[in-house]
């Protein structure tokens, strides 16, 4: 049987203790925007849908897209298609067994974050 005897083990740090390292944060966001993304997938297909059924329903999905809400969404949306393609290329980088030294880790992280910045803002200035 194992041995229960828990006196003489250390405690596993609670999150207010333990900073969590940016590569294990990037990794929990990029979880959250490929979920995230389901939101961007659900608006195209109801403003197809829409525009499938009546010029009416279309004029409503196209209000409120248009809208600085909807505008707000697309644009979370899309940063987070951003994010998560470049965390992914980051990912493959990783899959060949290069790119674990910690320097290149934290230099990586940051390229993924600002790559995502970067290339949804020349999304957006080439979509406008």
């Amino acid at each position: 049987m194992a041995d229960v005897n828990r006196g003489n083990r250390p405690l596993s740090p609670h999150l207010q203790i333990y900073r969590l390292p940016t590569t294990a944060k990037l990794s929990i966001l990029h979880r959250i925007t490929g979920a995230g993304m389901t939101l961007g997938a659900l608006l195209v297909i109801w403003r197809l849908v829409a525009g499938a059924v009546s010029p009416e329903a279309s004029a409503t999905a196209d209000a409120w897209l248009t809208s600085w809400l909807g505008n707000l969404v697309l644009l979370g949306c899309l940063w987070a298609l951003m994010y998560h393609t470049c965390n992914g290329i980051r990912h493959l980088w990783w899959d060949t067994g290069r790119g674990f030294d910690l320097e290149f880790t934290e230099k990586a992280n940051y390229a993924v974050l600002g790559g995502s910045v970067v290339l949804t803002l020349l999304a957006v200035i080439v979509i406008v």
